[in-house]
């Protein structure tokens, strides 16, 4: 006769055994919805190591540091310029940084309706993923609007630069009795000011053009990779609270599309190219910014309010439920 076993050792009042401590540290462990993930981590630490390396290479560099620099127009004088970069002239900031946000749409909306991960290629058929990605462009296409062009009045960088004791000065004209000082201080935006011939003196100016070329160029590393990524699967890193207050991977939003017959090497499609080049000239011209143009304090306000609308855009929804399902997450 077979010898007998013992049961299996459970509880007192008959419930399962629980978890071991290593499996209940595997789900408490996780980051929070607010922590970026690996890949995120990386993107978010070039742009202050380019900061870093721009600044002190105008420095260390002596034609940058021996170059006349103009505070009104935080930059070098154009005829002494140490580098073709140095001049507002050139036809990279003319061409693509002044139209930055023309050349960030462009891309992003070519993107969205080529990727087969998506949405029918070359269709305007609104999939969910393609709404999704719409209502996350106008996040952060109202947050450039705000900041760079109108915030219920002047702008946020023209409102800072005000209330930081800033104002239009036209000295030229106000020493030929041609207009009272007091008047030119009534100019309460850089275009305004800059129309009438006079410059922004005094003030905290944000960078505008780091601003422009970090939120610009994050926002298409978010939307480009994270949906290229997963769609080779690649495992996700990133995490949500759910609505019981769990904190769970992204996974669990949605699974993966096993319906998708697209193989591997196409999800790096033309739109996906245009996309990360677009985004990968921004990070180089934000090096040519932090080498040659503004004060170590303006590059540093322009690329916290940058990070700002990238917070609100991709990690807050993370905690929210109700919001992240109005919204989504590239690639999910």
């Amino acid at each position: 006769m077979a010898p007998e076993t013992s049961p299996p050792a459970s509880s007192t009042n008959g419930s399962t055994p629980s978890k071991p401590s290593s499996q209940r540290s595997v789900i408490t462990s996780r980051p929070s919805p607010f922590m970026p993930s690996t890949l995120e981590k990386i993107l978010l630490a070039i742009y202050p190591t380019i900061l870093i390396t721009g600044s002190l290479f105008s420095l260390l560099d002596p034609s940058a540091r021996n170059a006349p620099y103009s505070a009104s127009t935080q930059s070098h004088v154009a005829d002494t310029a140490p580098s073709y970069f140095a001049k507002k002239s050139n036809i990279f900031n003319k061409l693509f940084v002044k139209q930055g946000w023309a050349w960030i749409t462009f891309s992003y909306l070519f993107f969205l309706f080529t990727h087969p991960s998506i949405g029918p290629p070359l269709s305007v058929t609104l999939t969910p993923k393609r709404i999704r990605g719409l209502l996350r462009y106008s996040i952060v296409t109202t947050w450039w609007i705000f900041v760079t062009q109108w915030f219920f009045g002047p702008a946020i960088i023209d409102r800072s630069f005000r209330l930081t004791g800033g104002q239009c000065e036209l000295v030229e004209q106000a020493d030929k009795g041609h207009i009272e000082m007091d008047d030119t201080r009534q100019f309460v935006t850089g275009f305004a000011c800059k129309a009438v011939g006079g410059q922004w003196l005094g003030g905290h100016d944000i960078s505008g053009h780091v601003f422009l070329l970090v939120i610009g160029s994050m926002f298409l590393f978010e939307e480009v990779l994270h949906v290229v990524l997963r769609s080779q699967r690649v495992k996700e890193e990133r995490t949500v609270y759910m609505a019981d207050g769990a904190i769970k991977s992204a996974e669990v939003e949605a699974a993966l599309d096993s319906d998708v017959s697209v193989q591997r090497p196409t999800q790096w499609t033309i739109g996906a190219k245009i996309g990360l080049g677009v985004a990968g000239l921004s990070v180089y011209m934000l090096l040519m910014t932090a080498a040659y143009f503004h004060t170590w304090f303006e590059k540093l306000t322009g690329l916290l309010v940058a990070l700002s609308g990238i917070f609100v855009t991709y990690f807050l929804p993370r905690a929210v439920p109700g919001l992240r399902n109005v919204i989504g997450m590239p690639g999910v």
